[in-house]
């Protein structure tokens, strides 16, 4: 019976110096320095796995907002390819047939930057995979080494606190900081032990990372350099086809019109090609009641 108390009392010691350490640790009060600074290498691999951990979620939102923006740029690049179809079908003229061939490109171009999205989301999936699996097992590993750290430190405490009230002529006292000293050292066996197995894992964690980056990556490297090579080509052959040819001069034309009882004004802006200048301008000087006030011509 005597010795269960022994063991009983020893436990809430235990419990006791281990939550005055985790209140230390919470608060941020000042631990001992020299304690800190042989942690000092844990430390370092600590804040590289928790680097890992954040960019790794940051990757996954970068991906699902750059594959929301593709589908979107797309969807516009489709949609003016059309447009400029449609006009063009209406013009007679080369430039109709410029905004035609421009038009096919851009809707081209369009389907293929679709593409890209099928690299993208095996690298989400595999990226995630990565997350759910190795960044958890080494977290879960991280966790349970920080308990035995707060074990470990909070057995420094109450060592400390034994060995300052410590008389060697006193066997009781001597008994004591000896069973104290032998809780540090299992607490330390137990800490170091995890500590070398949380810097194993996050030195493989990130030799993974770049792995499995170095992979996936590859194959949309590769899938973006076609697209580039097939829309640039596209686009060189528009552009050679209609090599040589000149240009719209176009001519901006002010029409200021007043009504007869001189109380309203309507003043218009034209943009239109060179040849169409003459006749427009022809028509507002036959016109009795506009003036053409001024035009200029841009190009």
């Amino acid at each position: 019976l005597h010795t269960h108390k022994k063991s009983v009392v020893n436990k809430m010691q235990q419990k006791y110096w281990k939550t005055k350490q985790t209140l230390i640790k919470v608060t941020g009060k000042k631990e001992d320095e020299h304690v800190v600074a042989s942690d000092a290498d844990l430390d370092a691999k600590l804040e590289l796995f928790h680097s890992i951990q954040r960019t790794c979620m940051e990757l996954l939102k970068a991906i699902e907002l750059y594959q929301k923006r593709i589908c979107f740029l797309s969807q516009e690049e489709n949609e003016l390819g059309k447009f400029l179809r449609s006009q063009g079908s209406q013009d007679k003229t080369r430039a109709g047939k410029m905004m035609q061939a421009t038009g096919k490109a851009l809707c081209f171009s369009s389907q293929q930057r679709l593409a890209l999205r099928t690299p993208l989301s095996r690298l989400y999936q595999e990226v995630e995979t990565f997350r759910y699996r190795a960044i958890s097992d080494t977290w879960l590993t991280v966790n349970r080494m920080e308990q035995y750290r707060t074990e470990y430190r909070g057995a420094l405490l109450w060592m400390k606190d034994v060995s300052q009230e410590l008389d060697p002529d006193l066997y009781k006292q001597m008994e004591k900081f000896r069973k104290v000293q032998a809780q540090v050292r299992h607490a330390k066996l137990n800490f170091d032990k995890l500590k070398t197995d949380v810097c194993q894992k996050v030195d493989l964690l990130g030799a993974s990372r770049c792995n499995l980056l170095s992979h996936v990556l590859t194959t949309y490297q590769t899938t973006l350099l076609h697209f580039w090579e097939k829309t640039s080509h596209t686009m060189a052959a528009i552009h050679e086809s209609f090599k040589g040819y000149q240009p719209y001069e176009f001519t901006m034309l002010k029409f200021h019109q007043v009504s007869k009882n001189n109380h309203s004004a309507l003043c218009i802006s034209l943009v239109m090609p060179a040849p169409a200048y003459e006749a427009v301008l022809l028509a507002a000087i036959r016109s009795s009641t506009g003036e053409w006030e001024n035009s200029e011509k841009i190009s």
